[in-house]
């Protein structure tokens, strides 16, 4: 029997780290389980980037990683600054050369930007459908910059089918091209449940004094931790607590996060994780007692759902799927974001209530089971794939006319 051949393009896929990878690796397991041979295209556009002088041609390694074609393709590096036309251009090639190997019957690609736009690009020139999946950095930041612009907008257009991880983003999308709302669906992440007691206590619990209220994650602008710093060292004046930080800040922000520390007051009161793998981070988990998600805007935060399984009491913002998937009071609260009066009234109100964070908790943990089990994301995946492939079959065979 000829399977399907599917190609997902992405900028991050395991080992590489990163919450898009974990959703794609996830699908990908979906799909290949389902039957479909899937291959995964990986490339970001700052592997163009070389600091040691050297130069290479154009490559695409490609290996099979448990059941899965993994493709990592790399740009030239002809001059000492590699242009992003020169870059994107390679891998335009590279995809190019994948699809006349492979034939694909459907594209799939993860953010907009970097991958969405050659992807679509190849697609609609090989008449084979494309799906684009949004994540929230593409219409939350990148669609300020006036340059992606139309190119956003094009990619939404000649998209088959779009798929959201939140009505906000949805909603976003529809203002910049209407028709969008014809061929989209908004769903959620998904996650497995997890047995955080086989992961061995990390040693750094042992000095963490007080309410421990933490959050995990790789810390960026988006994220609102200047607000939990806030909040924390005002607190830290009337409470015995401790924060702690489970991840990084991501590199590029590290001098302005320092700046924030540094007279924020919070001292001794804060602790960082620094960037460990996923099952270290899930470790530390089961000892917080709050879990703050205090984000600006967000998609659908693998950390969220990892708390909420992990039975933690939380705090997030009415933002995207945060404010989608929790109810407030119910199994967690919500407050706004930017608001470091709320967050201080929020953990002030938990703090000193261990069995009303207990029952926040185990709703949380109810939910996430019930509601984002890999089950129901399976099948919003096979009814997107399923209708995808069945319009194009029928536009092949003439049923379909396009004006």
């Amino acid at each position: 029997m000829v399977k399907t051949k599917i190609c997902i393009t992405t900028l991050e896929y395991p080992p590489d780290i990163g919450g898009v990878g974990e959703s794609v690796h996830r699908i990908a397991k979906m799909l290949n389980d389902s039957g479909y041979e899937v291959h995964i295209a990986v490339f970001r556009s700052k592997q163009r980037l070389v600091s040691d002088g050297s130069r290479r041609r154009a490559s695409c390694t490609s290996m099979l990683q448990d059941g899965v074609f993994v493709h990592r393709i790399k740009s030239a590096v002809r001059t000492q600054t590699t242009e992003i036309q020169d870059f994107f251009s390679d891998v335009y090639f590279q995809l190019k050369c994948l699809h006349q190997k492979h034939n694909f019957d459907l594209f799939h690609a993860f953010f907009l930007n970097e991958a969405g736009y050659v992807t679509t690009l190849l697609a609609r020139e090989n008449d084979v459908p494309v799906i684009n999946s949004v994540r929230g950095s593409d219409l939350h930041k990148h669609i300020f910059n006036p340059k992606n612009h139309a190119q956003i907008a094009w990619i939404l257009e000649n998209s088959d089918w779009v798929t959201f991880v939140s009505r906000d983003l949805l909603k976003r999308a529809s203002v910049i091209t209407p028709s969008v709302k014809l061929k989209s669906s908004a769903f959620w992440n998904s996650i497995a449940p997890i047995d955080f007691e086989q992961f061995p206590t990390p040693s750094l619990v042992k000095e963490l004094p007080g309410i421990v209220i933490g959050s995990s994650g790789r810390f960026r602008d988006k994220k609102g931790i200047e607000f939990l710093l806030d909040t924390c060292a005002e607190l830290g004046q009337e409470l015995d607590l401790t924060l702690l930080l489970i991840g990084d800040f991501v590199d590029k922000e590290q001098e302005y996060w320092q700046q924030q520390i540094q007279p924020s007051e919070i001292g001794h009161r804060l602790r960082i994780t620094g960037i460990t793998s996923r099952q270290e981070a899930l470790a530390y988990l089961p000892h917080l007692d709050i879990f703050a998600i205090p984000s600006l805007n967000e998609g659908c935060p693998n950390a969220l759902l990892e708390a909420m399984l992990a039975s933690r009491a939380i705090i997030g913002t009415r933002v995207d799927a945060i404010a989608e998937i929790i109810e407030d009071g119910v199994d967690g609260l919500l407050i706004n974001p930017g608001s470091t009066e709320e967050l201080i009234a929020a953990i002030r109100y938990l703090a000193t209530q261990p069995e009303l964070r207990q029952k926040l908790g185990a709703k949380a943990k109810t939910k996430v089971t019930q509601q984002l089990a890999p089950s129901v994301e399976y099948q919003n995946w096979m009814n997107v794939y399923e209708r995808v492939l069945r319009i194009s079959d029928a536009a092949l065979l003439g049923e379909i006319s396009f004006v």
